[in-house]
């Protein structure tokens, strides 16, 4: 053991002793003592018989949560550190993978120039791929369990394979099943690897759903994910995009431009809509494809023009969304939805004063080019955010009768003004039943649409054209129409 102060991060195998490198047994062989993260290791009972062996397993029983276990061993290995002679501190696996206490001695022994060694292990990373017989070239990624069950989804691409450390009992298992169901199905094949390069190896294939069920799983469990298809990331997806735009990509897509996109986004933001209208789950899972589509053509586009990229637009609504809800990011407690929105414009306001807006009005955000209807709900909720707004529906009512005797008696040419006053006092209504008044519409345009059609299929079957017959006549087939798809209507 060196006489001045330091410590030695010894990596202690994945757990067979066989697979000790011979840097790491030397070490073992010239200590007189070692501390050890866990003692719950097969290796140690390799270590020779004179070896004085700690170990930092009560933390585990005292501590209230792992991360206050492996602070509380930092500061302890650094403190034995400073001692001379130092430390020899171990560790299941190499010191600096898929370990917590490891890297964070190193850095803080760094910035305090306390010398470290670093005697490499064989990770658990090795013997896992080993048995499953699997390379983890070219792109696997490691997860830890503890941050994948936090989280609600995968953070990493789908359509990678992923291995999953510290999968350590039943329940956190149950935990990372729920994440991964997020994006894979149930049935999705996985294999739990228990106690990988110990002559308790054993390996598990089993569907996702079942990994919380093995008798086996405990503080060597691992848990291996195969990709879950070609194309099922959103990374793979930009790949895509991008291969269009390149110079051996599509003639088409290589010429469009920020502007000559407008319709298509225009066109598939309806097409979007109207398939939520129609409640029509398999149209809609196309149409958000498409729509999807043109936001990363956007940005692409963006890429090869140097403004921005994909990474950069995740980033800024990623940033805007955590900053505006600082009731769910951060300790900020509301009461009530209407206390979130207060606090949602009160964040907007002070955004438009960082960005040099600050005189801007309030509804300078509402887009010009919304249709006309959707505009006056949006102009009216961003108001009334501000307490301008009627103290009940009944004055908005009275509103209403009012401008519709506006309407009747105004002179021709003030006729369409008095109009808009109708409408926007309906969108108004709209809001305050806090319903779209552009979905009503839209949803009213499409009973209209099944109704005519059925008078017109109605007229066609009797053998004459619409123009021939009477409006009492028509009216008979509206009436039918509408008994006959009431009870579709109210679905």
């Amino acid at each position: 053991m060196p006489s001045t102060s330091s410590i030695t991060l010894l990596g202690l195998g994945p757990g067979d002793p066989m697979l000790l490198t011979r840097a790491a047994w030397d070490v073992i062989s010239a200590a007189s003592e070692i501390y050890l993260r866990t003692r719950r290791h097969p290796t140690v009972e390799a270590f020779p018989p004179s070896l004085k062996i700690h170990s930092f397993d009560d933390k585990y029983e005292q501590g209230d949560s792992f991360e206050v276990v492996y602070a509380e061993i930092v500061e302890e290995v650094l403190a034995l550190g400073r001692r001379p002679g130092g430390v020899v501190y171990g560790v299941p696996g190499h010191p600096l993978i898929a370990e917590t206490t490891g890297p964070e001695v190193l850095r803080r022994a760094k910035e305090e120039g306390l010398p470290v060694r670093i005697v490499s292990g064989v990770s658990f990373i090795e013997s896992v791929y080993e048995a499953l017989g699997v390379d983890p070239f070219p792109r696997a990624f490691l997860m830890d369990a503890f941050e994948l069950a936090a989280g609600h989804i995968p953070p990493y691409p789908v359509d990678s394979p992923a291995l999953i450390a510290q999968i350590h009992s039943r329940t956190m298992a149950s935990d990372v099943k729920l994440t991964l169901m997020a994006l894979y199905p149930d049935e999705h094949p996985v294999s739990l690897v228990h106690a990988a390069g110990t002559t308790m190896q054993h390996v598990e294939h089993v569907p996702l759903y079942e990994i919380d069920r093995s008798e086996r799983t405990g503080l060597l469990t691992s848990l291996y994910v195969p990709p879950l298809g070609q194309n099922t990331s959103f990374e793979s997806f930009l790949e895509i995009v991008s291969r269009l735009r390149a110079p051996d990509g599509c003639p088409w897509d290589q010429e469009q431009t920020h502007l000559s996109l407008r319709p298509h986004l225009l066109e598939e933001t309806y097409e979007t809509l109207a398939a939520l209208d129609a409640e029509d789950t398999g149209a809609l899972e196309e149409e958000l494809g498409d729509l999807l589509f043109q936001v990363v053509f956007h940005a692409v586009i963006a890429a090869e023009e140097g403004t921005f990229n994909m990474a950069d637009v995740v980033h800024g609504i990623g940033e805007k969304l955590i900053r505006r809800h600082p009731h769910v990011f951060s300790d900020l407690k509301v009461g009530s939805v209407g206390d979130v929105i207060q606090n949602w414009e009160k964040l907007k306001s002070e955004e438009r004063e960082n960005k040099g807006n600050g005189d801007d009005s309030l509804l300078a955000g509402v887009p010009a080019g919304l249709p006309a209807l959707a505009q006056a709900s949006a102009l009216q909720r961003r108001a009334s955010r501000t307490g301008f707004e009627w103290p009940n529906i009944e004055g908005l009512y009275d509103k209403l009768e009012e401008e519709l005797e506006e309407l009747q008696s105004a002179p021709e040419d003030e006729r369409q003004a008095e109009l808009g006053d109708v409408l926007f006092v309906l969108a108004h209504l709209a809001n305050w039943y806090g319903f779209s008044a552009e979905d009503a519409l839209r949803e009213t345009n499409g009973r209209f649409r099944k109704r005519f059609g059925y008078v017109e299929e109605r007229a066609r079957q009797s053998g004459r054209e619409l123009t021939q017959m009477s409006l009492d006549e028509m009216n008979q087939y509206w009436e039918e129409a509408k008994k006959r798809f009431n009870g579709e209507e109210k679905e």
